[in-house]
């Protein structure tokens, strides 16, 4: 759908003022299978992360500073995942998947908040896990109530910022159509492509926000494991060295995840898209890794097992 606006010179410009989503497929015979399976993984999703949210609020012995930034970071999975999800199970039944020009404005905002954020959080929970093991003795010193929540919420700061840079830049752009995105959701480089103005200055400027916020946090991790590993090697008992790397296993997991993928998708010049490609590299962090990561910690924690345990067995005898 388009205006049509009048200018100044007594010119007809078309605005859009809505997109076309083609989706995930157009094969009518899938829609249903996937529509279950989504609504499957989003289910999980909400369960695995609210259940982590709760669990460590409930339990005191992981009011640590570690779990309380895996349960900000479960937040922020449960929000990705709902900006996004929703709109997928609606539009594998629809004829018509449609979303408005401010609509799909939005959308993008939450999700470079959350993709920002979770970024963000990645690299603060790579700090804390070399503090507790590069500095023990003074863990609960540096690692502060007061440092933990200005980390988490200078985290959500500045993906409020990135995300508003962001969707400022694209929205700048003159969308005189087409109005057809190739894509299940409003992502930055399908609409790229679908702007009428020139985009190149664009792609600079998001090009370097996502190389200093994706590069500079995988510095954070990067700098904070080498100093792991260098204390680690000097430590002399097997069984210690092996409790050291476990406690930063699902972390490593969750970061080459997330990291894998972002840098697939956003850090390769515009000529290099596929967007069918695109589309399962955007499924896979914006749907299945949310749903993973609260699986992943609590299959390779024994601290969330033991809890887990222990308010299992707790409600059976209540």
């Amino acid at each position: 759908m388009y205006n049509v606006i009048k200018g100044m010179n007594n010119k007809n410009h078309s605005r859009v003022t809505e997109f076309i989503l083609l989706g995930i497929t157009n094969r009518s015979e899938l829609r249903l299978p996937l529509f279950i399976l989504f609504l499957l993984v989003y289910e999980v999703t909400l369960v695995g992360n609210l259940g982590l949210i709760i669990l460590i609020k409930r339990d005191s012995r992981l009011h640590t500073p570690m779990y309380f930034f895996l349960s900000s970071l479960a937040f922020v999975d449960i929000n990705y995942s709902s900006a996004l999800t929703p709109k997928i199970l609606v539009d594998l039944l629809a004829e018509r998947k449609s979303i408005g020009y401010f609509g799909c404005a939005i959308q993008l905002f939450i999700c470079i908040i959350c993709g920002s954020t979770e970024c963000l959080l990645l690299a603060v929970m790579a700090y804390d896990r070399y503090v507790a093991v590069c500095n023990p003795l003074h863990y609960s010193t540096i690692m502060s109530g007061k440092l933990c929540v200005c980390l988490v919420d200078g985290s959500y700061v500045l993906g409020i910022l990135y995300s508003f840079l962001h969707t400022m830049f694209i929205f700048t752009l003159s969308f005189c159509g087409p109005n057809v995105i190739n894509h299940y959701f409003c992502d930055i480089p399908p609409l790229l492509q679908l702007s009428s103005s020139d985009t190149h200055t664009n792609e600079i400027v998001i090009f370097v926000q996502v190389s200093i916020n994706c590069v500079g946090t995988t510095m954070v991790i990067l700098i904070s494991y080498v100093c792991i590993l260098a204390t680690v090697l000097k430590i002399r008992s097997a069984e210690s060295r092996r409790k050291a790397f476990s406690t930063c296993a699902s972390h490593l997991t969750v970061v080459s995840l997330f990291y894998g993928t972002a840098f697939f998708m956003y850090l390769r010049p515009s000529s290099k898209y596929a967007l069918e490609q695109d589309k399962v590299a955007s499924l896979f962090y914006t749907v299945v890794i949310p749903m993973l990561n609260p699986l992943i910690y609590s299959l390779r924690n024994k601290d969330v097992q033991e809890a887990f345990r222990r308010h299992f067995h707790l409600k059976i005898w209540l």
